[in-house]
């Protein structure tokens, strides 16, 4: 590949009408409506949970209510990140504000890894009391259980709605809220089995129960922080990304290799760099035309690609028609996607 780049293709910047839906507006809208009720929800489920857990005199109650309290902590933050990820494009973020989507993930994450082990120390701490017969227990109200399990069944349909605007809006800060609502279902059916048992005269099933569901908490937790992070890092996106980019790239007429491909993604929005090249004795406007297809070729087709730079120059001898499967050379002037 010849190291000289004589031209460059000017970077076209896909309009806001020709990204898939949800885009835009409405994606934010959509985020915001999912982040605002699971925060309406968690509030009054906090309030009912530490409510009846005091009057029923239930620890696993009462325990998973302060849960719900720190939920609502973190909902409110979420909240303004989420807002800010809404704002549009300016000089100093040329690319948007969506990375706050990422910064909300890790928001979610460092208050689920938080809980898990604040969850875990209690609950072993709770075992050995009882244990030693350092603590009493006597069990807890019929209506405690009722209420737990009742909540354990609501945050289902709640993990389940979240989860599905996560998925639909490619926004890593929702999914991880999906994720955290999941973690309630274990911890109120953690709570469940303990009051459960409790009741029938095994009070050490309840702190038990709580520190095995501390563990699955944990681990979501982690894998939250891993994911949004690694968006924060900007780590380059999977190989079948680069499989489709060339494969497009194929198709157009003119390009007869492809060099590199350099992928960035700000928020769920791609940003990716090409190198392509073509036949040495066309002049620069003809080089410019089939640079310019290249790009209108990608952000028409890769979902949520928002610009595309295309640099061109000779292409080797050696060099045959670019292939969908083909890989570029060895080496750090040559990363693949």
């Amino acid at each position: 590949m010849s190291s000289n780049k004589p031209s460059t293709g000017s970077p076209t910047e896909k309009k806001q009408e020709t990204l898939p839906d949800p885009v835009g507006s409405e994606r934010t809208r959509e985020g915001l409506l999912a982040v605002h009720v699971g925060l309406a929800a968690n509030t009054l489920l906090a309030v009912v949970k530490v409510t009846v857990g005091i009057i029923g005199q239930s620890p696993a109650l009462l325990a998973d209510g302060i849960n719900s309290t720190s939920d609502v902590a973190y909902g409110v933050v979420m909240s303004i990140f989420m807002k800010l990820s809404g704002k549009p494009a300016d000089s100093e973020h040329p690319y948007g504000h969506d990375q706050m989507e990422s910064i909300a993930a890790v928001v979610v994450g460092a208050f689920v890894v938080s809980t898990a082990i604040a969850i875990f120390w209690n609950s072993v701490n709770g075992v050995y009391e009882i244990v030693s017969g350092a603590g009493s227990f006597s069990g807890a109200a019929q209506i405690t259980f009722w209420v737990s399990f009742a909540v354990a069944g609501f945050k289902l349909w709640l993990t389940l709605w979240t989860g599905k605007i996560g998925r639909q809006t490619h926004n890593i800060a929702v999914e991880a809220l999906a994720q955290d609502h999941r973690n309630d279902i274990f911890s109120a059916l953690a709570a469940t089995v303990g009051i459960f048992f409790g009741r029938m005269g095994f009070p050490w099933v309840d702190p038990l129960a709580g520190a095995l569901v501390s563990l699955i908490i944990l681990y979501t937790g982690v894998e939250i922080l891993r994911s949004s992070t690694a968006d924060l890092m900007d780590t380059v996106p999977g190989k079948q990304l680069g499989k489709e980019i060339r494969s497009l790239l194929a198709a157009v007429d003119g390009v007869e290799s492809v060099e590199e491909v350099h992928a960035h993604r700000f928020g769920p929005y791609l940003v990716v760099n090409i190198t392509i090249g073509v036949d040495g004795a066309l002049t620069v406007t003809e080089g410019d035309r089939i640079a310019t297809r290249a790009e209108e070729t990608l952000l028409k087709n890769v979902e949520f690609m928002r610009r595309v730079y295309v640099h061109y120059h000779p292409a080797a001898l050696s060099a045959g028609p670019v292939s969908a499967f083909s890989t570029p050379e060895s080496g750090p002037d040559h990363l693949q996607v």
